[in-house]
């Protein structure tokens, strides 16, 4: 796989190299040892793609390394792709002004732009998005409360930058919240991840309380445990840190948020996702003996469970998270939306509503652009 996917990188970056050193670098010096030195970067980088995938130097190293090599890689891609519209305007039509090729500069310029602000101000830039929520099955008592979904926070890339979630933290409470869910990745890969995190979580604070749920990242898929005992004692260890921290961990289960002598129903249940993401929910279990008249909230990580099952089901709405939205928006664009119908935002079937929160976390490299950590408000409304 990753022989694949070297040979594929050392072709684009060949080819943009060639490319932008025969229209330009060569016209620009005669010098052999200036020449060569436009193609060190894309040797050094290729260099050390190779070494960081055999060898161990730690997620703070690699992530350094891979947006160094999308800084310096990025840009020429961009450009080449870009100003090979000039070239019929340049040899057929002897244009003495080359359009794309300003266009290309110009993207290349921003691209570098928006990749040093998503790695460094806006993976912490904490956004409060508010949403209103319209039912006539919310009971009276419930006019005007108040939920705060939080999503994604895979605690353990963050690397030991604990003063970010604090703010985070201090954000949430704040908002003075009747209750937070958290729904789902709490952790990267391991329950450890938590460590130095877990006095920072366990001050959320609500009047009903934190409830979260299980993402696919939370079961310790992605790592070598040498043994499914090692993982499941890992998963064994999030869940026992989740309870001491002071939040309820609703595992294809239900509990009712009560006021007065009106209640909703709050169910949650394990990553239901497509493949090959795991499908461990059981939503007919989770929501077995709730009247059909109860308002049904429903916890659920991957967006993808709610066209699945969660239509048609009763739930009247879901809240998920999971896409990140790829960490990068432009306006009401992403790339996310070539993979998840609903990969962002409020969507509506009949009744039925789901909302998908773009992640507090990231995955991939520090970065975000766009699609900044999301704090969600959802204000429940009586019709």
């Amino acid at each position: 796989m990753f022989g694949r996917i070297f040979t594929i990188v050392f072709l684009i970056l060949l080819v943009a190299d060639l490319y932008i050193f025969f229209l330009y670098i060569k016209k620009l010096t005669a010098k052999v040892s200036l020449r060569i030195l436009w193609f060190v970067p894309s040797a050094l980088l290729l260099a050390g793609l190779y070494i960081f995938f055999y060898t161990d130097f730690g997620r703070g190293y690699r992530d350094i390394f891979m947006l160094t090599f999308i800084i310096i890689a990025l840009p020429k891609i961009f450009f080449t792709i870009i100003s090979l519209f000039d070239l019929p305007l340049r040899y057929f039509f002897k244009w003495k002004v080359y359009p794309f090729t300003i266009l290309a500069l110009a993207v290349s310029i921003a691209a570098i732009y928006i990749v040093i602000y998503g790695s460094t101000a806006g993976k912490s830039k904490f956004e409060v998005k508010r949403i209103e929520y319209t039912s006539s099955k919310l009971p009276q008592e419930f006019d005007g409360y108040r939920i705060i979904q939080l999503s994604d926070l895979h605690i353990g890339n963050w690397e030991g930058d604990t003063k970010s979630i604090s703010r985070m933290v201090d954000i949430v409470n704040t908002l003075n919240p009747d209750v937070i869910v958290i729904t789902g990745d709490l952790v990267h890969n391991s329950a450890s991840e938590l460590d130095g995190y877990e006095e920072i979580l366990s001050a959320l604070k609500a009047r009903d309380g934190v409830y979260s749920i299980l993402g696919n990242h939370d079961y310790g898929l992605y790592k070598r445990w040498g043994s499914e005992e090692k993982q499941q004692l890992n998963l064994d260890d999030l869940k026992k840190r989740q309870a001491g921290m002071g939040w309820r961990l609703l595992n294809n289960e239900h509990t009712y948020l009560v006021r007065n002598n009106d209640s909703i129903a709050l169910i949650g249940v394990e990553n239901d996702g497509s493949p090959p993401f795991p499908q461990y929910g059981d939503l007919p279990e989770a929501g077995r003996g709730i009247s059909n008249d109860k308002l049904k909230i429903l916890l659920s990580h991957d967006p993808t469970h709610w066209r699945r099952e969660a239509l048609g089901s009763g739930v009247d709405l879901m809240l998920a998270g999971h896409t990140h939205a790829t960490q990068f928006a432009l306006g009401s664009f992403s790339p996310a939306a070539f993979v998840y119908p609903e990969w962002r935002g409020l969507y509506t079937e009949g009744d039925q509503v789901l909302y998908v929160n773009v992640g507090i976390g990231h995955v991939g490299m520090p970065f975000r652009y766009g699609a900044w950590p999301e704090i969600t408000e959802i204000t429940l409304k009586r019709k």
